[in-house]
């Protein structure tokens, strides 16, 4: 593999191609010696495919955010580029200095001082040990541990010895930042100054990795996200499009959600054709903008109208009900409404009948995934003269508006008095 080449395209600073990462699995210990004298090659392993057929191209100063499940392949991808694990397959090539806070600490002799560990750092970085002269003491700033800089690193608390590797990381002026779970080291104070930092090194155009389960720093952080799912990139692109998506993902699982939505599409095509006896069918549920345009993206305040058509085959039923439901992935139960509970009269004459439900101030939901339950109800509410799950799945799209399940109206103000 190529690890590092200088002719690649100048704005690029990683690039991944074709990159897979293959581990042999035997069921029991023997196997592998089996396997290994077999006369006639035979295979004992099953092939675990960590990545399978990676391609991703970094630019230079964009802060990149890697999610993904445990298992995903995260961390494999990380340590391939920096160099700790050789791919099955494929290349990466970088260009630039890479600084990796992926174990913090890891290069490190326990039996040198934290001054003799920075110049050690630093050389393996290429450093000369001129150039880490003029780097050594905004480490020890940084880092803050006192008279123990000058002691043999065996000697530190786990906090000294994260405190001193961090600051040894990222004040190298790496062009390439990778940072793997690493920014809750030592107390609140070395934390913030730990954003600071990272938050100087993208302004400054450093380009930085960012793997954490933390999916709001992933928002705060980065200017691109790529999602990983069982070695293979699933998307890449805007951050706060995908961080929906996936934490969609994380709530309920995308096989799930496609089966039930393949199984609802049969149960509402059957209904369809056993409607000879029923007293009314729905025949259309449509999502529109405020102009009429029908639509499956609405904006976190944008006015949104819902158009219900059905049929009425029996008009004799006495104040018949709508209800219309919102419901997110995990199936919370996100806002239902009713005509019975609005007072409203429910358009019920033989033949075509419509009916429109408008949310005027928008679905105040955070942004992600959602679907719609629409029902006919007799007028107490109670039995469903038909009740389709899942007519209609829906995106919000409301950007980093607020963290929970809902963002609630409100209005900031200050008040020194």
């Amino acid at each position: 593999m190529d690890k590092k080449r200088e002719n690649i395209t100048e704005d690029i600073m990683i690039e991944i191609n074709h990159l897979s990462k293959v581990y042999h699995l035997y069921d029991k210990p023997i196997d592998r010696l089996r396997e290994a004298l077999s006369l006639t090659h035979k295979s004992y392993h099953k092939e675990h495919f960590a990545l399978n057929d990676v391609n991703i191209q970094i630019k230079k100063g964009e802060s990149i955010g890697i999610v993904g499940v445990n298992g995903s392949g995260k961390s494999t991808l990380l340590k391939i580029i920096t160099g700790v694990l050789n791919p099955t397959q494929g290349e990466v090539v970088t260009k630039g200095k890479i600084a990796a806070l992926l174990e913090l600490g890891a290069g490190f002799n326990p039996e040198y001082t934290g001054i003799e560990n920075i110049y050690l750092n630093g050389t393996m970085m290429g450093y000369t040990e001129e150039e880490m002269k003029e780097r050594v003491q905004a480490i020890v700033d940084f880092a803050d541990i006192g008279d123990f800089v000058y002691q043999p690193v065996k000697t530190y608390s786990s906090g000294m010895f994260a405190r001193l590797a961090f600051a040894v990381s990222i004040n190298v002026d790496p062009e390439i930042l990778i940072v793997d779970e690493a920014l809750s080291v030592g107390d609140t104070r070395f934390q913030i100054k730990c954003m600071q930092k990272m938050k100087e090194m993208m302004q400054g155009g450093t380009t930085v990795l960012f793997v954490s389960h933390d999916i709001n720093a992933i928002r705060r952080f980065c200017t691109k996200i790529v999602w990983l799912r069982k070695g293979q990139v699933q998307e890449e692109g805007d951050v706060n499009a995908i961080s929906d998506r996936y934490l969609d993902f994380l709530k309920i699982g995308d096989e799930y959600f496609d089966e039930m939505m393949t199984k609802q599409d049969e149960e509402v095509e059957k209904k369809k054709e056993e409607n000879e006896n029923v007293i009314a069918e729905i025949l259309s549920f449509k999502m529109l903008d405020e102009e009429g345009k029908e639509v499956n993206k609405v904006g976190l305040n944008q006015p949104v109208k819902v158009e219900v058509e059905y049929q009425v085959y029996d008009d004799s039923i006495e104040k018949p009900v709508l209800g219309i439901a919102i419901r997110s992935m995990d199936d919370d139960y996100v806002c239902g409404l009713n005509s019975l509970l609005d007072q409203q009269k429910v358009s019920w004459k033989l033949g075509k009948n419509r009916m429109t439900l408008t949310y005027p101030h928008g679905i105040l939901a955070v942004g992600g995934q959602y679907y719609f339950d629409v029902a006919l109800f007799e007028e107490t509410a109670t039995v469903p003269i038909q009740y389709i799950s899942v007519v209609k799945k829906f995106t919000i799209q409301s950007g980093y508006a607020g963290e929970g399940r809902y963002i609630i109206p409100h209005k900031w103000e200050e008040s020194n008095e």
